[in-house]
Parts: C-alpha cells; sequence; structure tokens
C-alpha cells in the first residue's frame, strides 16, 4: 500500500480511529494487524519472511540475555546469518551468480547455477537492519530482550515505517510500544502538518521531476550535456524529495498516534562538505553503519590509513546495501573518495581560510554549499543510471553542447518543475535559516493555518497523483 493512494487515507483514518478508540490492552493488536495488512498489500506471501526473521530474532534476544561467553556470542551470530541470508539470497544471489557467469565466461566455462527468479521484498534492507539492532543491543547489554512476542513482532513490523525507514534501535521505539499514548490535539497537529509537508515533498516535486529524469536516464544515447546536467540536478532534488518526503509522512503518521520516530534528514543539500551531508543525509542508516560496522573495524584509531580503510569499507558496503549492481557500488566508492579527501586536505583548506581572513565569509559559505552539491550531483549519476554502461554515456554526454528539450508537457511541465523546486527550497532555507519565519510554526495561528491550506490546494492543483511507488521501496 503505497502513503501517496486513497486506499492509504482511509488505512491510516481507520487505524488511528481503532488505535484510540480500542482499550489499551488491545491497542498493539491492532497496530500488528494493520502494519501485517499494509505490507501484504504489496506481496502477500513474503510477509512469511518476515516471519521467520521475526521468530528467530525473538528466541534469540531472549537466549542471547539469558546465556554467558561463547554461547551468548554464537547465538547472535546465528541470528545475523539468519538475517544477513536472507537479504543475501534475494538481493544479491542473481547478482552474484550473474558475475560468476561472466567470470566463468572469460576462461571458456558455463555456470551450472541456475538463476532464480522472484520479485524481491519490498523493504527487505530496511526491516533487516533494524531486526539486527534488536540482538546486537541485546547482546552488548544496551537493550532488555523482548519478552511480549506481539510487541517484538510490532516493533519489526511497524507500518509508518516498515518500507522504507527510518531505521529504529530497539532502544527508542521498543518501550514506546508498552506506553499507553493519550489522544494529544497537539501530536495530531504536528503529526499531520509533517504528513501533508511530505505529501508535498512526493507529489507536487518528486514526482514532477520523475518525468523529466525519467526520459533522460531511459535513453541516455539520444541526450546532450545540457539535458543531462538539468535530470541530473533534477534527480537529486527528486530523489531527495521522495525519500525525505516518505520519512515525513512516516514521522507524521506516528506522531499522530504518540510515537516519536527517529530524524532521518535534517536539510542535506545545505551542506558545505560531504561528510556532513552524509550527517544529515538517511541519518538512521549512516547511525547504524557508522556503529554496527565503522567502530568495530576500528573507528578512527589507529593509523591515518585504517581510518580510511574502514570509512572506504562503510562506503562500498553502503553502496552494495542500496542495489545488487555495479552502479550502486561505484556511487557508495565515490562517496567514500570524497570523505578521504575531505578529511585530507580539511585541516589545509581551514589554514588557508584562516591566513586568508575568510573562513566566515558567507561567499565561501555559498560556494562550498554549492560544490558539495555539485559533486554528489555527479555521484548521482550512478546511482539512478539503469546500467553501468547507461552512467558512462550519461557522463560522455556532459561534454556534448546544446540546448536542454523541454519533455513531457513541453515548456508548461519545465516551469512546474522549475517553481516547484524555488518553492521547496525557499521553505527548507526559512526552517533551516530563519525558524521564525516558518509558516508552518509562525506565532500567529491565521498565517500557520493559511499555509496549510495553501499547501494543500498546491497538492491539489498541482500533484501528480500517477507517480507510482517511492524510490526506496526497491531497497
Amino acid at each position: 500500500m503505497l502513503f501517496n493512494s486513497i486506499e492509504f487515507l482511509f488505512f491510516y483514518v481507520i487505524v488511528t480511529l481503532l488505535y484510540f478508540l480500542l482499550p489499551f490492552k488491545g491497542r498493539w493488536l491492532v497496530l500488528l494487524l494493520a502494519s501485517c495488512y499494509f505490507y501484504m498489500a504489496f506481496v502477500p506471501k513474503y510477509i512469511l519472511i518476515l516471519f521467520f526473521t521475526i521468530i528467530i530474532d525473538y528466541f534469540a534476544g531472549i537466549y542471547i540475555e539469558k546465556s554467558a561467553g561463547k554461547a551468548r556470542k554464537l547465538l547472535l551470530i546465528c541470528s545475523l546469518v539468519a538475517n544477513i541470508g536472507i537479504l543475501a539470497f534475494f538481493k544479491y544471489f542473481n547478482f552474484l551468480n550473474e558475475n560468476l557467469t561472466l567470470l566463468l565466461s572469460e576462461g571458456g566455462w558455463s555456470n551450472p547455477i541456475p538463476f532464480v527468479k522472484f520479485i524481491l521484498p519490498i523493504g527487505l534492507s530496511f526491516h533487516t537492519f533494524q531486526a539486527m539492532s534488536y540482538t546486537i543491543e541485546v547482546y552488548r547489554g544496551n537493550q532488555k530482550a523482548e519478552r511480549h512476542f506481539g510487541i517484538y513482532s510490532l516493533y519489526v513490523m511497524f507500518y509508518p515505517q516498515l518500507v522504507a525507514g527510518p531505521i529504529e534501535r530497539p532502544q527508542n521505539i521498543l518501550h514506546q510500544m508498552h506506553i499507553k499514548h493519550a489522544f494529544s490535539y497537539e501530536n495530531m497537529i504536528a503529526g499531520g502538518r509533517l504528513m501533508l509537508w511530505g505529501f508535498f515533498k512526493k507529489l507536487v516535486v518528486a514526482d514532477r521531476l520523475s518525468v523529466y529524469v525519467d526520459s533522460v536516464y531511459s535513453n541516455p544515447e539520444l541526450h546532450n550535456g545540457s539535458s543531462v546536467i538539468v535530470a541530473s540536478v533534477f534527480f537529486a532534488v527528486q530523489i531527495y524529495c521522495d525519500f525525505s518526503g516518505y520519512t515525513d509522512i512516516a514521522i507524521g503518521c506516528a506522531k499522530t498516534m504518540g510515537f516519536d520516530l527517529m530524524l532521518n534528514f535534517r536539510r542535506p543539500y545545505f551542506s558545505t562538505s560531504v561528510p556532513e551531508f552524509w550527517s544529515k543525509w538517511h541519518i538512521s542508516l549512516s547511525t547504524w553503519f557508522r556503529d554496527y560496522l565503522f567502530i568495530p573495524l576500528g573507528g578512527s584509531r589507529g593509523t591515518k590509513f585504517l581510518r580510511f580503510r574502514n570509512i572506504f569499507i562503510v562506503f562500498m558496503v553502503s553502496g552494495l546495501w542500496h542495489g545488487a549492481s555495479w552502479t550502486f557500488i561505484v556511487w557508495g566508492a565515490l562517496h567514500g573518495v570524497y570523505q578521504v579527501i575531505t578529511l585530507l586536505i580539511k585541516p589545509h583548506g581551514i589554514k588557508l581560510e584562516e591566513r586568508l581572513g575568510i573562513s566566515k565569509s558567507k561567499v565561501l559559505y555559498v560556494g562550498k554549499m554549492l560544490l558539495t552539491f555539485v559533486i554528489v550531483t555527479f555521484a548521482w549519476i550512478f546511482f539512478r543510471a539503469n546500467t553501468m554502461k547507461d552512467a558512462i554515456t550519461l557522463i560522455k554526454d556532459l561534454k556534448t553542447t546544446g540546448a536542454a528539450p523541454f519533455l513531457g508537457n513541453g515548456i508548461n511541465q519545465f516551469a512546474h518543475s522549475i517553481l516547484a523546486i524555488v518553492l521547496l527550497f525557499v521553505a527548507e532555507w526559512c526552517m533551516e535559516y530563519k525558524p521564525d519565519f516558518s509558516l508552518y510554526r509562525h506565532k500567529y495561528a491565521w498565517v500557520r493555518w493559511g499555509s496549510v491550506v495553501a499547501t494543500l490546494f498546491i497538492i491539489l492543483l498541482f500533484g501528480v497523483f500517477n507517480g507510482g511507488q517511492f524510490i526506496y521501496f526497491q531497497f
């Protein structure tokens, strides 16, 4: 079930009403059944995969807590192997088999391993990582094992963030599922506004930009440098609005019922460096890799080489997490290179800025922001391209000249896209630098409610309601 559908509107209203109308003891069951229904609206049979991992991790958590020494570690390993094994089979089996076939063909051999035909379970990477964080935190002693099987199932299945995050930690969300949340007008208003802003991002910005982006990236050989630049900039905005829009709806939806989910985006395109970008983009995944991969690898301890190695490994794995394709791996590797280069030149850059007396220059600040946006957008080419061949073609197209053609509905479509981007960045600039001017939080009620009505009007007038599923559902 898609957030951007009429079905979800009815689903959300009914589930929220039932949640507050029913006795507290039955609320977890309502949310769990609703979450199962929500997930089964995509591919019903894949819910069995979730139940399989839920059962394993539920008992693993209990026995890890009871055990000590090697037995404790073995139980954690069994839990992680089960989760990673399922993820690897469904997401990476055919990718690895394809590369094995190519490798064997170079030596004149054939690959006897058959390919498997199946649809990737939606949001598999998200709920796998959330489940893994539970057993790891129980093992580390930071979280008590959950004895209530229904509550633990709800922790993995909670429908607002089930298929595209945020990837929650048990310390943040599990205890909230034991609390009786009373109806709160403030929560309903705050959550509703956040959901509305998420719908604006998705329907007015992301799905409108996708028209131009899809046209260019589906036929890279037909386009020149101008159209590739426009499409790549559009995609940078599209993926941000698509993913952060989903997150806003998810957090807002949970907020209306009294649940606080973690912040997942903090206006990343106002960053002045790639490390800062990653501190504001997909925060739940960035911190997951930091805590469960980067630090166990050694983190920043040891020599510069070891630190840079650890950073590069994390970003390579992050690329692979996003998809079973060399395009994602290259995208991750690029960001690893960006991180290392930034760390190498940062001390010299700070000294140079101080020597020239421009360390507090607004022009320099904006310049850094634009440079960060440009190099992040360049990396997005690999993320969005269908194949490595297409990515290379698009990069070669950057050398060619010519005007960017108007696609789809012509100049009107293009103008609406530009207007949507301008509205987005003006609003986000106010949120970031002038929070007192933020219309949703304005001191006058008529301004707050006027902005809500205006946003709703813009969505109904300019929204694209046939844009399909969210980009990150495929991960």
